[in-house]
């Protein structure tokens, strides 16, 4: 008899699995490990930036009363008592009319309180003229103005990107407490597949799914563990599940969770007392995806087609081992655009379609990355986003605005509102 299953709305799929997930633990790495990481601590600025009033330019220090008056025809000279390189500190006061030439990055010296910059002076024997009068504090980058010494500058939770790096380095982070990264198993279904160096055969079709996620991972910096491809023998894979359920943290399969008679998942999830949060979503493709859950551990049952398994991984599985790391912005960006090109289909589900969106003059345009069935692999290789039509919706006209969800992003964002 074939289950009958009931859809759920895929934002009430999303949070049933956030509701499960479980944050593995932290570790402290060195800075230069950190990329890609979770950050388990707040940055604290542990020190005033700038830590002293610096120059933000190459000039002259200079006391701004004494430019007073300056102008075309009654130029203000200047002697120049020394010079200030970045790292470098001036021996002694300004005093009236003196001058430090001073580099880029270089502590204000004593008494100067404004920067003359070269292209606003002529230089003249020991020193230079102005024609213009400066107020005090011009052309100055004042101690504090960036970071004040105990101010919250990023929180726990945000993922660890090269501007994060030089933040962590200006305050002597050189060890960083981050999320660990779950360990995470790989295990594709299906008597049809074959390797990728073999030869295609009637009936039999090459392994792109296992590829494809350990890649998505790779993107991620997440350890993978592959377990093959596993013929549909329910013995068989019930025993390569428990391996590597004893494995990892977290178990993506792909195949194997439709209605079919050599769909063995949900046989495998109610043999070792799995509890399923869902096995059938409101969406296209990838309505079959089945998640459970094992003593804290998520299984995910993804499509054996290939752009519904992309989607699967990319709505499900990617927020579910950034919550667990830590991450507290861990669904994909989403932007606004107009539709390049008719899409007639109806949708009686939430539709997720390949397209490729880029910057035009009329704004932010998308256009589908071309053949956009479950079975599609062509698309997911030239897609760059993924349009969402919301279901119950009829179709749309080329022109329309549509919301889109963008793949690979650096960083995600904190809620789900789809």
């Amino acid at each position: 008899m074939v289950e009958l299953r009931k859809p759920i709305p895929v934002a009430e799929a999303v949070r049933r699995v956030m509701d499960n997930v479980q944050p593995i633990g932290t570790e402290n790495v060195p800075l230069e490990d950190t990329y890609g990481r979770i950050l388990a601590e707040p940055i604290i600025a542990k020190h005033d930036v700038p830590p002293f009033d610096r120059s933000p330019y190459d000039g002259f220090a200079i006391r701004a009363e004494d430019s007073t008056g300056a102008s075309g025809e009654e130029r203000v000279a200047f002697s120049v008592i020394g010079e200030i390189g970045a790292g470098h500190v001036g021996e002694k006061a300004l005093g009236a009319n003196e001058a430090y030439r001073i580099m880029t990055g270089a502590q204000i010296p004593l008494q100067a309180d404004t920067v003359v910059m070269l292209e606003q002076t002529v230089e003249q024997g020991n020193g230079f003229t102005i024609r213009k009068a400066f107020a005090p504090g011009e052309n100055i980058s004042f101690q504090g103005e960036d970071a004040k010494e105990g101010e919250t500058l990023i929180e726990a939770g945000t993922l660890i990107h090269p501007g994060t790096i030089a933040l962590l380095a200006t305050f002597g982070y050189a060890e960083v407490k981050v999320g660990k990264r779950p360990v995470v198993g790989i295990l594709s279904t299906g008597t049809e597949l074959l390797s990728v160096s073999d030869e295609l055969v009637p009936g039999k079709i090459r392994n792109s799914n296992g590829p494809m996620v350990e890649a998505q991972l790779k993107q991620m910096g997440i350890e993978c563990r592959s377990y093959g491809a596993m013929e549909d023998d329910l013995d068989a894979c019930t025993a390569i599940v428990e391996q590597a359920l004893a494995e990892t943290d977290v178990l993506l399969t792909t195949g194997g969770v439709s209605v079919g008679d050599y769909d063995y998942l949900p046989a495998i999830y109610e043999r070792l007392g799995a509890k399923v949060l869902f096995n059938k979503v409101m969406m296209r493709p990838g309505s079959v995806t089945t998640v459970a859950v094992l003593e804290g551990k998520l299984l995910f049952g993804l499509s054996g087609n290939p752009s519904a398994c992309f989607t699967g991984f990319e709505l499900f599985a990617r927020p579910a081992i950034l919550g667990m790391m830590g991450g507290t912005a861990p669904y994909m960006p989403r932007m606004k655009a107009k539709l390049g090109e008719d899409f007639t289909k109806p949708n009686p589900f939430t539709r997720f379609i390949r397209a490729v969106w880029e910057l035009a003059p009329e704004g932010l345009i998308t256009v589908p990355a071309g053949f956009n069935k479950s079975n599609a692999v062509s698309s997911i290789a030239r897609g760059n986003c993924l349009i969402v039509l919301p279901s119950g919706t009829r179709g749309y006209e080329k022109g329309m605005e549509v919301d889109i969800l963008l793949i690979g992003a650096e960083q995600g964002v904190r809620d789900w509102v789809l």
